[in-house]
């Protein structure tokens, strides 16, 4: 499989445009700017890529993994890689003399698929904050059942706000059914969905990615269905009124209308599946999502006596009533999951955020991280990263750890993840 190339030839590394969710991750993860892209497709240039692998394991879609031989001095220019709808066909390469054969050009490194190779070994493919593979008992996921050629379409079977009316923060829950057609899905994956209309360029719009807030065997349990956690989006980051293309099109969506859905997305950021697992979950906002998701199937699981881990859970919200699921999750049992609310902007309390209790609960969490039956999940804005993990390195540190170590083993070992967006 990973036999030398023929001189002059090269294996160019290209992005699919079919699967790709234009989600940005590749562009920010890539340290080389090799990575960028234009209101049609995110594409790679052949000139800069040194084939470092690190926009790889990130991916939720695998559209980025893709390689097609190529003459050396003639690989697929950035513009046409702009104007592509899917990637072209291989196409036969001049037989190079046989003298030549020996003669290497730069090759992707080969990937090992993450169900080949248990976690506890050490070599891993890791990027960033987080693991790049699952935890060792993850149920296998399906990814990218369906695509932009063939979307599926589900009906809108519920649409509930889940923060307080009078808020300014407008958050639903969105529960959408798959009728008869097969949607396999998995704590932690998610999907993506089209909105209507087209881009200022007149060019339909591209799908958008929403993690997925209900357990494996659905949102009602049996039935075909899934449940999405929506913010309406109506400022950009620098608050200047704007409206959010696909969140405003979800949110304002009505009993019985259909969508149409792509994916599922996602082969790491999944909860372990052994029956005496901990999790610690830490999330804001609408990161909630796939705490909820995990969360859920754990208490379907102890009522059948399936799950005797602990869950600790980190959730940071302006305030209580801007706070999603808020009354659900305060009739939880205590016994059954550690609940900590980082409220900031609470009337009369002072500012508190995720990383903050993380600190404060630090002996909690320096006992279950002893044990290597416990997973981190992290979910939310990608400004909570350096604060969750300055946090954690106070929390080993006070153990007399060394951070960089437990930091390396846990991601060695697909136990700390992080989806921030």
């Amino acid at each position: 499989m990973n036999a030398p190339l023929p001189a002059g030839v090269l294996k160019q590394h290209l992005i699919d445009p079919e699967v790709c969710i234009r989600c940005n991750t590749c562009e920010e993860t890539c340290p080389i700017d090799a990575i960028t892209h234009d209101s049609n497709n995110y594409v790679v240039d052949a000139s800069i890529c040194n084939h470092c692998m690190a926009c790889v394991p990130p991916c939720p879609t695998g559209s980025i993994d893709n390689w097609l031989t190529v003459l050396a001095d003639k690989p697929y220019t950035l513009e046409e890689q702009f104007s592509w709808e899917a990637l072209p066909a291989e196409q036969p390469l001049p037989e190079a003399p046989i003298d030549d054969v020996a003669a290497q050009t730069t090759e992707a490194p080969p990937v090992v698929a993450d169900e080949d190779r248990h976690p506890s070994l050490d070599g891993y493919p890791s990027t960033g904050a987080g693991a790049s593979i699952p935890p060792w008992s993850a149920a296998h996921p399906y990814v990218n059942l369906y695509t932009h050629k063939n979307p599926i379409t589900a009906t809108v079977v519920g649409n509930y706000r889940v923060t307080a009316d009078d808020t300014e923060s407008d958050i639903r829950h969105i529960v959408l059914d798959f009728g008869t057609a097969p949607f396999p899905v998995l704590e932690g994956q998610s999907i993506a969905i089209f909105p209507p209309g087209v881009d200022e360029n007149g060019r339909p719009y591209h799908a958008r990615q929403y993690s997925i807030a209900s357990p494996r065997d659905g949102e009602r349990p049996r039935y075909n269905n899934l449940s999405l956690t929506v913010k309406r989006v109506t400022t950009d980051y620098d608050a200047k009124p704007a409206l959010g293309v696909c969140s405003n099109y979800l949110c304002d969506l009505k009993k019985n209308d259909t969508v149409r859905v792509i994916g599922p997305y996602g082969n790491t950021f999944l909860m372990p599946n052994h029956a005496d697992a901990n999790i610690i979950m830490i999330c804001t906002g609408t990161g909630s999502a796939p705490m909820r998701a995990m969360t859920e199937r754990c208490r379907r699981l102890r009522k059948e006596s399936a799950f005797q881990g602990k869950l600790m859970l980190f959730f940071g919200a302006r305030t209580e009533r801007e706070l999603p699921y808020f009354g659900p999750l305060m009739n939880l049992p205590k016994d059954f999951i550690d609940i900590n609310l980082a409220l900031s902007r609470e009337v009369g309390q002072p500012k508190r955020y995720v990383q903050d209790l993380l600190v404060e609960r630090a002996a909690d969490i320096r006992t279950l991280l002893d044990s290597d039956k416990t997973c981190i999940y992290v979910c939310g804005l990608k400004g909570m990263e350096d604060g969750v993990l300055q946090a954690l390195e106070s929390v080993v540190s006070g153990a007399g750890l060394q951070w960089p170590d437990v930091h390396a083993q846990l991601k060695a070992q697909g136990r700390l993840h992080f989806e921030t967006y």
